[in-house]
């Protein structure tokens, strides 16, 4: 089982550093963005299927994708899409037949699954011979599960180990502060992982609830990526998924509620037994169903911000003053979260929010970055949504989340709005969403430096750019002098992918 992170680094060799070079000139020259590379039918039932042929290896990947997650629990539900999550490749009504494993071993498939915010995601990898028995296999697990009092009690005890292994982290405390304040009134709306408390209660006819309610075929999707045809797979989908019968739409009869906009600032000092301290500020981002514009500007800015030749790294890293800093947002339809996230010494500590908060003054100022660091931001992020095909089962993890948190539509205009983004659209969405904006400041800091440099909440509200002020009448942010120094790593990226496990 695994839980999506916010943010996450992508690493590159010199090769692929170059390729992407190579590939950016071509883009720009060209003036073409990437395009999508699926096919997308919907059955009768209303199951969407998306293919994607790729040929270079003989493998095949098949994943379902379902609008489940955390943003569909109140709060006697938190956690039981994710226990849901371990009990589908458990006993089914199928699976009880003699041999009806040996299949699966033979053509070595691979299982496994991801319990998301706005999605939850099962998978499974085989030889291309073995698309059939694939596509059956998850088939059977999506409709016939059974289960098991037994088989359920034993899953209880997993995910609840698996909830107390985060705890020994000690980012979960920053990250639990921060959340119960960031989405105060519906935060089991955000807690992927869940509450052990809530998992503890659960009964089978809790999972029939879920199962009845978002395991429909119209709110679910097949994904089959590799080397596949994409008429076999219409076909195949057809006659193995086509009469699972339609239900009723979860989101018309129980709409998901939005989470309400911060009234005020908020600040919390985390004390665990940690060496260096770590700063994080979050705000209410866009949401893709109502600002997509926005969602667009961000992802441009915080590519931006995150190069470490920009004003932004170095002033904060350059400098000495922190040891890593980055804005990131997570594209999500029921409000993304914008985070910037730092680490510093204790000793800095004070020093590093002033200078921060001076940095986030400046965001909306028409010097911050420079035409090229914008032209450039554009088409390496259209780059990099290229790298992502190389691998078609990572590619259907993506197109997973795309197709959840905001529908194919917007992922396959992706790169063409990304380069249609301006600088009055990074200024709008500055403006809407962070300068002047209500925010939660967190610290995570030993309980021994926060006494000792005598940090209180105090020093995390203030701030040059109060809420509710318009860009007039702000504070100006005194100019920064040039930074000198090696470069800084380069902060964390908002694209989402697969295989973290740092946030409950």
């Amino acid at each position: 089982m695994t839980i999506k992170l916010r943010f996450a680094v992508r690493t590159a060799t010199v090769s692929a550093t170059v390729l992407a070079l190579l590939l950016s000139i071509s883009l720009r020259s060209t003036g073409v963005s990437a395009k999508p590379q699926w096919q997308l039918l919907t059955l009768k039932n209303g199951m969407d299927i998306i293919v994607i042929e790729n040929r270079s290896v003989p493998l095949v990947t098949v994943e379902v994708a379902v609008k489940n997650g955390a943003y569909t629990e109140p709060p006697e539900y938190n956690g039981l899409s994710h226990l849901f999550e371990h009990m589908f490749f458990k006993s089914n009504e199928k699976s009880k037949a003699e041999g009806y494993h040996d299949r699966a071993s033979e053509l070595g498939m691979l299982s496994n699954a991801q319990t998301q915010y706005e999605v939850v995601n099962y998978y499974t990898t085989s030889i291309n011979y073995g698309l059939r028995e694939a596509m059956v296999l998850m088939r059977d697990a999506l409709r016939y599960p059974l289960f098991d009092k037994q088989e359920l009690d034993q899953e209880i005890q997993v995910v609840i180990d698996e909830l107390n292994q985060h705890r020994s982290n000690p980012f979960h405390y920053l990250f639990e502060a921060t959340d119960a304040r960031l989405w105060y009134k519906y935060p089991s709306r955000k807690r992927p992982g869940g509450d052990p408390e809530t998992v503890a209660k659960a009964t089978p006819e809790m999972m029939r609830v879920i199962q009845k309610k978002f395991y429909i075929p119209n709110n679910s999707a097949l994904v089959v990526a590799g080397d596949v045809s994409a008429q076999e797979v219409f076909k195949l989908a057809t006659e193995i998924f086509g009469d699972w019968p339609r239900g009723e739409d979860p989101f018309i009869k129980d709409p998901i509620p939005r989470h309400p906009a911060l009234p005020k600032d908020e600040a919390v000092i985390v004390n665990q037994p940690v060496n260096a301290a770590t700063i994080q500020i979050s705000w209410h981002g866009p949401s893709t169903d109502l600002d997509a514009p926005a969602t667009y500007a961000a992802d441009v800015f915080s590519f931006i911000l995150r190069q470490p030749d920009s004003k932004f790294s170095r002033a904060l890293v350059d400098s000495g003053l922190t040891t890593g800093a980055g804005l990131g947002y997570l594209t999500q339809k029921n409000v993304g979260p914008i985070q910037f996230t730092a680490q510093t010494s204790a000793e800095k500590l004070k020093e590093s929010l002033k200078a921060i908060n001076e940095e986030l003054a400046k965001f909306d100022s028409d010097a911050y970055y420079s035409d090229e660091e914008l032209t450039n931001a554009k088409t390496l992020l259209d780059v990099d949504e290229i790298y992502d095909r190389e691998k078609p089962s990572q590619y259907a993890h993506t197109l997973s989340f795309w197709w959840a948190s905001s529908g194919l539509d917007y992922f396959s205009g992706y790169g063409e709005n990304l380069n249609k983004t301006t600088r009055e659209d990074i200024k709008r969405y500055v403006r809407k969403y962070i300068k002047n904006k209500p925010r939660v400041v967190s610290v995570l800091i030993s309980d021994a430096d926060q006494k000792r440099i005598g940090l209180t909440e105090q020093d995390l509200l203030a701030r040059l750019d109060p809420v509710g002020a318009t860009a007039a009448e702000a504070k100006p942010a005194p100019k920064a002098p040039t930074a000198k120094g090696t470069k800084g790593k380069s902060a964390a990226s908002k694209k989402p992918v697969t295989k973290s496990k740092v946030k409950p």
